[in-house]
């Protein structure tokens, strides 16, 4: 205990020297392989390999005045067990072969006296709990149980469609569709399992409804401090009664990072020389998926041919909202933004951009939060585990992938002019139907209930 307060003392005088004390032969790659991750992870150079079979009076040839640290990598020998009764120098043995978590671990010894290096070993260490958030959640959506219900959906064609209701008060979107009585003041939205891509029914993905509808559920609920919603309450998981309103024709998108493929994307406008973005001023040089140096709120109109890009001024200079409403509206997204960021870094994921809509009661008159929030279909979610690597790497970042079965589609056939599109191969959809669950899993920290929504006579 004493030379470690020694080594905490002279280390808070200059950098600390590692000496890597290898004791076979066979472990000579590891530890190069654990100084690369000395020096690419936490920045500590001066690393130094050794053989632990050299006399330990040999080895404490090496004391000088810079602050030293042993590490002995693989079993003992007689040299290091001489040296650490002898040695004024700290000295710990690592009997791991995992060259990540030894190099950790010297890190962490290293980390007691720099404030600097301490925030690199948090740094490392909240992105292997992420990482390992992601790999239960993947392991728990690819067991039996999981892959079993799904399939069992699919093959007894227990999606829920909304094909077969005739209604006269209801209006069928994309995926959501909207039930009403005049005499009521409120409405149903049941979000059906209905895959879209190129303004086509693609696919029925088994649960897919009750994902999005569940994903909403939870984030109106924890973000109800900050803004009031529409939700009355969700009967069931692919069911939510909701409050009338008048929905104001801009959406609400907030943006984190440089990044997105559509016209109207931050990264596609920056592409084309925009550098003026929804009012905001981008600077020169930035990369595709690099994190813009604050949270930006990038509206959009509701247009009937096209939504485009527009600024704060020009939402109120062309009418689309009052400055009064406007102000409500992007004061609770910025802030029901960051909210969502801070629970999704908790679940191990980076919450890149999403878009919110508001609408005004139709009975008191109040805003309201409505539509979907944070859901996997209008939210852009990454890895956090993984993106400062792939960054540096020139990579793209990792996410859960929903897009496999829209190229399947491009591959296939013509999804924009073929009259009658072939049938989306069923190993694809259940796929997707897992992912659909994993996002939700993750976004959530919650299990998929499917007992709340499949009886012993399939959905009810």
């Amino acid at each position: 205990l004493s030379l470690g307060f020694v080594f905490l003392e002279r280390m808070s005088e200059s950098t600390v020297q590692v000496h890597l004390l290898v004791s076979l032969d066979t472990l000579a790659p590891y530890a190069s392989t654990v100084c690369e991750r000395l020096k690419t992870r936490f920045d500590l150079e001066n690393v130094i390999v050794r053989s632990a079979k050299v006399p330990s009076d040999r080895l404490a040839l090496s004391c000088t005045d810079v602050p030293l640290l042993y590490a002995v990598l693989g079993p003992s020998t007689s040299a290091t067990s001489m040296l650490e009764s002898e040695s004024s120098v700290p000295i710990i043995s690592l009997p791991s072969t995992d060259a990540d978590e030894t190099a950790l671990s010297i890190a962490k010894c290293c980390s007691l006296a720099s404030a600097a290096l301490r925030a690199k070993v948090q740094d490392v260490v909240a992105a292997r709990q992420q990482a390992r958030l992601v790999q239960d959640a993947q392991w728990k959506t690819e067991s039996h149980l999981y892959k079993n219900s799904i399939a069992e959906c699919y093959d007894q064609k227990q999606q829920i469609t909304g094909d077969d209701i005739t209604v006269k008060d209801r209006q069928r979107g994309k995926v959501r569709d909207r039930y009403w009585s005049s005499s009521s003041s409120t409405v149903a939205l049941v979000t059906t399992d209905r895959q879209s891509g190129f303004d086509r029914a693609l696919a029925q993905v088994p649960f897919k409804g009750a994902v999005l509808n569940l994903t909403s559920a939870f984030w109106f609920e924890k973000t109800k401090h900050i803004i009031p919603n529409h939700i009355v309450s969700v009967p069931h998981p692919y069911v939510t009664i909701a409050k009338k309103c008048k929905v104001f024709p801009i959406e609400f998108v907030v943006r984190s990072y440089m990044t997105g493929s559509t016209s109207t994307s931050i990264w596609k406008n920056y592409q084309n020389g925009v550098r003026v973005y929804c009012g905001h001023p981008l600077p020169e040089g930035m990369k595709k998926n690099q994190k813009l140096e604050k949270n930006l709120l990038t509206p959009t109109t509701k247009e009937e041919n096209h939504d485009r890009p527009i600024s704060a001024s020009d939402i109120v200079t062309e009418k689309w909202m009052t400055q009064e409403d406007f102000d409500v509206c992007a004061e609770a997204a910025m802030k029901v933004f960051a909210f969502g960021q801070e629970v999704a870094a908790r679940q191990g994921l980076i919450l890149v951009d999403t878009k919110y809509e508001f609408g005004r009661d139709e009975e008191t008159g109040e805003i309201l939060l409505i539509d979907e929030v944070h859901t996997p279909d209008s939210s852009r979610y990454w890895l956090a585990s993984t993106y400062e690597e792939r960054m540096a790497e020139g990579k793209e970042p990792e996410n859960i992938d929903k897009e496999f079965l829209r190229l399947w589609f491009r591959d296939n056939c013509d999804p924009y002019k073929d009259a009658v599109l072939p049938e989306a191969p069923r190993d694809l959809v259940t796929e997707l139907s897992r992912r659909y669950i994993l996002l939700y899993e993750l976004i959530s920290g919650q299990s998929f209930d499917f007992r709340a929504i499949v009886g012993e006579a399939g959905i009810q």
